[in-house]
């Protein structure tokens, strides 16, 4: 989307704010000398303008990248538009490589790329504030930003928040829980713990250990584990790792022991971590376990992290079961429910769904609705709608999932169809919000009934407003329009 002169006059007309952040505004020099608009699906354009400064020195350069750019050859494009501003700083093209090299990294998709892609736009906005793809760089950002939440960054998640906040307040994005932090792998010779020479010797022998088969190697690692003094739980924690590196079976029922009994509590969150590596179903079974029998919170934490590394429908039945327990701490069913959202899969939406309506605490029954919304999908969306449309919900759940069923997976259609069924005032006010963020052209002609039809004058002058943000020839006839009255 762009912000046309005629949107800010009419905006300014209303004493409405001047606008959100964000909303694409790049062009692109076609062959024919003619402006045209080319945008990926994530709103931001996505084809790298012909070179326009033959002279400049990094033409070259700029041509090589662009080749890469438009034949999709990400990496490398990556590559060179990273290289532009380091070679030629004083290039004509320096401004814009920052975009091209972001839009790049984000075509690679891996989480660490996008991290780059959002620093190099974050670059470009600090020493180009008016290059001519800053629009496009904002929506782009956006769009790394939402990807980033939904793999379970909160910084991502704060950032969309408040990005979605300037005129139209909609539900404040509920903060994915941080993801737990594995246990530390255990400790080489010398480490914590294991500070003499005695120790660095026995450690010495334990790694050797490595070297013999699993039949050897495991009777000896079983008798270290069996030791319960404290001059020993270096070497326990040592032999805790070498078991699950083991490829024999049986390492489950010597984790699941250490996790249980050993005194030592980095022995024991080590063990249930290592049993999240153990591929099996018997894996599944002590974690199961653990989280049904401990009474210790850390401990139960680390179980549920690695239940989730499972993929197998019994570590996901495990998960379900756990977060139904009634004596469940809201810290701990709020991580649960997180881990079962990010582990996907109809099983899984089905059962957070049904859990929704059975749960008394809202601030849970948010954190439902936003890993609805991240699964995505159509029957999810509609879901979301579902509640959105429920009277007997709290005012600021309907909102929240009608926030999200934008953002995910509700179709336009279902959106606008929502409008004239919508009695509440705050309720058709979100909505107007809901559809600015949409691209498609139906949003569009939403926008523009409500600003003609509604009786409501504050709602239309909302959607004027929107309409002030759009990229639609259309919308930027209709304020025209109604400028242009007598």
């Amino acid at each position: 989307m762009w912000r046309t002169p005629l949107g800010l006059a009419l905006a300014a007309a209303m004493g409405l704010p001047g606008g959100l952040p964000g909303h694409r505004e790049a062009m692109e020099l076609s062959p024919d000398a003619g402006w045209t608009w080319i945008h990926d699906s994530s709103g931001a354009a996505s084809r790298a303008p012909a070179p326009w400064l033959a002279s400049d020195p990094a033409d070259s350069l700029y041509r090589a990248a662009r080749a890469a750019l438009n034949g999709g050859d990400w990496s490398r494009a990556a590559d060179l538009f990273g290289q532009l501003p380091t070679r030629f700083p004083r290039s004509g093209y320096v401004a814009d490589a920052y975009y091209w090299r972001a839009f790049a990294l984000y075509r690679l998709g891996g989480t660490a790329q996008l991290r780059e892609a959002l620093e190099s736009l974050r670059r470009q906005r600090d020493r180009y504030p008016k290059a001519a793809t800053k629009g496009d760089a904002a929506t782009l950002e956006r769009r790394i930003q939402g990807e980033l939440a939904r793999r379970g960054d909160p910084q991502a998640a704060e950032a969309i928040s408040k990005a979605a906040t300037a005129v139209v307040e909609p539900p404040a994005p509920p903060e994915p829980p941080e993801a737990p932090e594995p246990p530390e792998q255990p400790e080489p010779p010398g480490g914590r713990g294991c500070d003499n020479e005695s120790d660095d010797t026995k450690l010495a022998a334990l790694n050797a250990l490595q070297q013999m088969d699993d039949e050897r190697a495991r009777p000896i690692l079983r008798r270290v584990l069996a030791r319960r003094d404290a001059a020993s739980v270096c070497l326990r924690r040592k032999a805790v790792f070498l078991i699950a590196q083991e490829s024999a079976p049986g390492a489950e029922d010597i984790l699941l022991e250490s996790a249980r009994t050993d005194p030592d509590r980095e022995v024991k969150e080590q063990a249930v971590f290592w049993l999240s590596q153990v591929d099996s179903d018997r894996a599944v079974q002590a974690l199961d376990s653990i989280l049904r029998g401990s009474k210790d919170s850390v401990i139960q934490e680390k179980a549920v992290f690695a239940l989730s590394q499972h993929n197998s429908p019994r570590a996901q039945q495990a998960l379900r079961a756990y977060a139904e327990r009634p004596d469940l701490s809201e810290d701990l069913r709020e991580k649960v429910i997180f881990w079962i959202g990010q582990s996907g899969g109809a099983e899984n939406e089905a059962f957070l769904r049904g859990l929704f309506g059975r749960l008394k605490s809202e601030a849970m029954r948010k954190k439902i609705l936003f890993s609805i919304s991240q699964a995505g999908g159509q029957e999810n969306g509609r879901w979301l709608l579902g509640i959105a449309r429920d009277g007997n919900q709290p005012l600021e759940l309907r909102k929240q999932a009608l926030f999200w069923a934008g953002q995910g997976g509700a179709s336009i259609a279902d959106l606008t169809s929502l409008y004239t069924t919508m009695t509440d005032r705050a309720m058709r006010d979100q909505l107007i919000f809901v559809y600015s963020q949409r691209d498609e052209p139906a949003a569009v002609d939403k926008l523009l009934d409500i600003a003609k039809r509604d009786p409501d004058p504050e709602l239309r002058k909302k959607a004027l407003f929107w309409l002030g943000q759009s990229d639609d020839p259309r919308a930027a006839k209709a304020l025209q329009d109604i400028i242009e009255q007598p």
